[in-house]
C-alpha cells in the first residue's frame, strides 16, 4: 500500500510549524489536513472518519495533546505522534499510557519524523491486513467481499463492517455499546436492537458458520471460531 493520499492530520498552534512538517509529508504523497489546537482537532477528526495517523502537538491552546488522546481513543485506535518540547521521561510514561505510539522531541528534523510516519502506518496497514482468513471465511476489506468455503456470501454494507469488526475481535467479548461505536460510529444514536437485528441476519447469511457468533446474554457478542 503507497501512501497516496493517506490523510494525515497535523496539530500544532504554530502556523509555522504545521507547513513544515506538512510540507514534507506532501512530497511523499501524504495528503495534510491541518488543526491549530485541540478542539479543532476532535472536531475534524471525527468528521473525515477516515484519517491514517495524527501529529499531535502537546502544548496547545483550548485543549492539550494529552485530552486530544484521551478523547481519540475513546473511539479509535488511529496511530497518533505526540511532538513534546519537553522530552521528560513522565510526560512520556503519560503518553504511553494513554496509547500515544510515537514520540518525537522538538526541535526535530522533518526528515526523520516522515520517516517515523512510513514506519507506523506501514505497521499498522501489515497488522490490519487487507484480507482476514478464519474458519474458512475469507473477508476481504478492499474489494469488500466475504466468501465462506469458495462460496461468495452477500451482504450489505454494515453486515461486512459487522463481521470484519467481530473478526478483527475474535475471542474478545464485545458489548453492544463498544459495537456500536466501532461499527456504527460514535454519531449514531440507535439502540441495541439494532445490533441483534443486523446480527440476526449476518447468522442467517452465513449459514453454519453463523455459529461463530456466540450470544453473550446481557452484554453482547463474541465471535469464536471452533476448532
Amino acid at each position: 500500500m503507497g501512501t497516496d493520499g493517506l490523510k494525515v492530520l497535523v496539530v500544532d498552534d504554530e502556523a509555522r510549524m504545521r507547513k513544515l512538517v506538512r510540507d514534507f509529508l506532501t512530497v511523499k504523497g501524504f495528503y495534510v489536513l491541518e488543526a491549530e489546537n485541540g478542539e479543532q482537532a476532535v472536531d475534524l477528526f471525527f468528521k473525515q472518519k477516515d484519517i491514517a495517523l495524527i501529529i499531535l502537538d502537546v502544548m496547545m491552546p483550548k485543549m492539550n495533546g494529552w485530552d486530544v488522546c484521551k478523547t481519540i481513543r475513546q473511539y479509535s485506535r488511529v496511530p497518533i505522534i505526540m511532538l513534546t518540547a519537553r522530552s521528560e521521561e513522565r510526560d512520556e510514561l503519560q503518553g504511553f499510557q494513554l496509547g500515544v505510539d510515537e514520540y518525537i522531541s522538538k526541535p526535530f528534523s522533518p526528515k526523520i519524523l516522515v520517516a517515523r510516519v512510513e514506519a507506523i502506518l506501514r505497521r499498522s496497514n501489515m497488522a490490519v491486513s487487507d484480507v482476514t482468513d478464519i474458519g474458512g471465511i475469507r473477508i476481504d476489506k478492499a474489494a469488500h467481499q466475504v466468501t465462506i468455503d469458495g462460496q461468495p456470501v452477500d451482504l450489505s454494507y454494515k453486515e461486512f463492517e459487522l463481521l470484519a469488526y467481530f473478526a478483527d475481535n475474535q475471542g474478545i467479548a464485545l458489548s453492544r455499546e463498544k459495537i456500536l461505536n466501532n461499527v456504527w460510529n460514535y454519531d449514531y444514536f440507535g439502540d441495541a436492537r439494532t445490533i441483534d437485528t443486523h446480527v440476526k441476519k449476518l447468522r442467517s447469511k452465513m449459514g453454519e458458520k453463523g455459529n461463530y457468533i456466540k450470544t453473550i446474554w446481557g452484554m453482547g457478542y463474541k465471535f469464536e471460531v471452533d476448532q
